[in-house]
């Protein structure tokens, strides 16, 4: 097979109703050994030496969500996206048409939450392909003993389960094979295949077996996803490669003066009084950025934004942090935790928590409950106890790729 003749359209725009509700959106974008499933899946693609480009179909309202996994990965250079459809096949069709001008021969149509597929099962099908196959679906033999019942609940009958087969993907097709089939069944309107192979089936398109794992499993239920989280987790322990996680703290203080608020966490405070520094002196978000910048060894946030340079005099400190964030990603690391405590005897930091958590989780692109801000007094000992400042003491958590220096 000639390189780079394989496209891969990866199917990511379902919600998963039966994962169960999540703060981390549909199950695509759960973790599962400390990064999302997409994540996972592409991953498996990006280190197949036959892959070509890549379309991921999402859902309109995941752009967010997906940039975000997007961020994680070692590289995105051969992949696009497209927004996909109601159904499952619409978005398949939208995947195709996008793949119409990448010049692929074959097409490869996987499930975003089938992490689990292997290059073994990937080459036999990429073999059978470049021997003419124009349609090949991965299944895997039934196992189970396999039983009809009755409208009662009574089992009617047991079912032979020999030369039966549970479907997988990717299925995997003659390009122009199959669009043109998705478009004739939509020209036609039929909109009720379950699967590619099915729609293939219907135009009269030959379709050819490729034996593959059980373990190509596709998450369906939140148990399913606990025990793909248990399954990585085991992989780390048996390589003898422990989770690489990483702890970064960050320290700021700034003196207070007359003003008229300060800003905190991303959050303007009226207040009688203001942070004296030359940004807008977010003393949280600086503390937060270098402790961000801690986890990989990037140094601290006057490397980056130096106080000599005119062009940050005034700046909003959420931008510091973002860079932070960004420079994490880069090499590697997910964002698992955001921890500031504020230590100021005035003004109240109670009431505007909540909006300090959103502020955070809207700017390091994470969920909100990984974001946590508290505060103290210092029983009126020392500067802050005199009311001449306010400091802030600030964790960060990152999990890094285990291949990341």
């Amino acid at each position: 097979m000639k390189a780079n003749t394989t496209g891969i359209v990866v199917v990511a725009a379902g919600r998963g109703e039966r994962a169960g509700a999540s703060i981390e959106g549909p199950k695509q974008y759960r973790r599962i050994g400390g990064r999302s499933v997409i994540v996972h899946t592409l991953e498996r693609f990006l280190a197949w030496k036959d892959a070509g480009p890549i379309i991921v179909v999402i859902h309109g309202d995941d752009r967010a969500l997906f940039e975000e996994a997007r961020s994680t990965l070692t590289s995105d250079a051969n992949i696009t996206t497209v927004i996909g459809g109601a159904t499952r096949q619409q978005s398949v069709r939208a995947g195709l048409q996008a793949m119409k001008d990448k010049n692929v021969q074959h097409v490869m149509i996987h499930d975003a939450v089938r992490p689990f597929i292997d290059h073994v099962t990937l080459d036999r099908i990429a073999t059978m392909l470049a021997d003419g196959a124009a349609a090949v679906l991965p299944a895997a033999p039934v196992t189970d003993t396999l039983k009809r019942g009755n409208l009662d609940g009574t089992v009617a009958e047991t079912v032979s389960r020999e030369r039966l087969y549970g479907a997988q993907t990717p299925q995997s097709f003659d390009f122009q094979t199959i669009l043109d089939a998705h478009e004739r069944a939509a020209a036609e309107n039929r909109d009720d295949f379950t699967d590619d192979a099915a729609i293939a089936e219907w135009a009269g398109v030959p379709v050819r077996i490729a034996e593959s794992s059980s373990e190509n499993v596709k998450l369906t239920t939140r148990q399913d996803i606990n025990m793909a989280d248990q399954t990585l987790s085991g992989q780390h322990r048996m390589d003898g490669a422990l989770p690489d996680v990483r702890t970064g703290n960050g320290y700021d203080v700034h003196r207070l003066e007359p003003g008229d608020g300060v800003w905190l966490c991303g959050i303007f405070i009226p207040h009688h009084l203001k942070l004296n520094g030359h940004s807008d002196a977010d003393v949280a978000l600086h503390a937060l950025t270098d402790a961000l910048l801690a986890t990989c060894g990037a140094g601290d946030i006057g490397d980056h934004f130096p106080p000599s340079d005119p062009q940050w005099k005034g700046a909003a400190s959420h931008i510091f942090l973002k860079h932070a964030a960004e420079i994490v990603r880069k090499n590697g690391g997910t964002i698992m935790n955001a921890d500031v405590s504020l230590i100021a005897e005035a003004p109240k930091i109670g009431p505007h928590r909540q909006a300090m958590r959103e502020k955070l989780a809207e700017t390091l692109s994470i969920s909100l409950e990984r974001c946590s801000v508290k505060a103290t007094t210092n029983e009126q000992i020392g500067f802050v106890g005199r009311n001449e400042g306010i400091a802030a003491i600030a964790t960060a958590t990152v999990i890094y790729r285990n291949d990341t220096p």
